[in-house]
């Protein structure tokens, strides 16, 4: 039997900001899962049976009950971090022994990745096109970006002075945000927000998640995924 079937299987895209915090998580966790990387021109036919709306995360993990195996596929980011940190929490980034903290980091995720996601594709688009309306779509992403600088006055993370689910759920979108205008972004209002995304950027997390790895439709070897000291 091959000893890597037992590992859960983690269809990701590098670059793929929802993919990124899933793989955050999963690091974060300790846990070991098999990664196969794809680009979205080239689709495994193995997701698409297990996920056949065809986006990044997927998540399929096998249950074996009763001398029988089941499959249990999860599709969304947040889905995905979550299953993670059920299995290990190990910096308790979900802030177990305080109970108000998990409604207030799920209200704040919820946020950014409705109306915070929405303005920030239109910013990344008229950069993108040189549209007129460049200086007008950065000032729609301000107020959430003065919300987190206000927290990082307070804290030294999103939440409170630890690290929390917050945090690595909304760190892939801010460094997009931080790309698109790069010398502007540099001489913004938010140090605290830069002095945050930056120790992320500059971490060994940061670097072991986005290393570049091998296509898996290219050779079909897996690859293990985990947490590495």
């Amino acid at each position: 039997m091959n000893h890597t079937s037992s590992y859960p299987i983690l269809y990701s895209l590098r670059h793929c900001p929802y993919a990124m915090r899933a793989r955050i998580a999963i690091y974060k966790s300790r846990k070991s899962v098999l990664l196969r990387d794809l680009v979205l021109s080239n689709k495994p036919p193995e997701m698409l049976i297990s996920s056949p709306k065809g986006t990044v995360p997927v998540l399929v993990v096998t249950d074996s009950e009763d001398g029988e195996a089941g499959e249990c596929v999860i599709e969304e980011s947040i889905e995905v971090m979550l299953w993670a940190l059920a299995q290990s929490d190990p910096n308790d980034l979900l802030h177990k022994d305080n109970t108000d903290a998990l409604p207030e980091m799920f209200r704040l995720v919820s946020r950014f990745d409705t109306e915070f996601k929405n303005v920030l594709e239109k910013y990344k688009c008229a950069k993108r096109y040189k549209e007129s309306n460049l200086i007008e779509s950065r000032q729609k992403c301000e107020p959430y970006l003065l919300e987190l600088e206000q927290r990082l006055q307070h804290h030294s993370f999103l939440i409170s002075d630890k690290e929390s689910f917050a945090d690595i759920a909304l760190l892939p979108f801010i460094r997009q945000f931080a790309r698109v205008e790069r010398q502007w972004y540099l001489q913004s209002p938010y140090p605290n927000l830069r002095q945050w995304l930056n120790t992320y950027l500059q971490s060994v997390m940061f670097t072991k998640v986005m290393a570049k790895y091998p296509l898996w439709m290219d050779e079909r070897k897996e690859l293990i995924f985990h947490y590495k000291n």
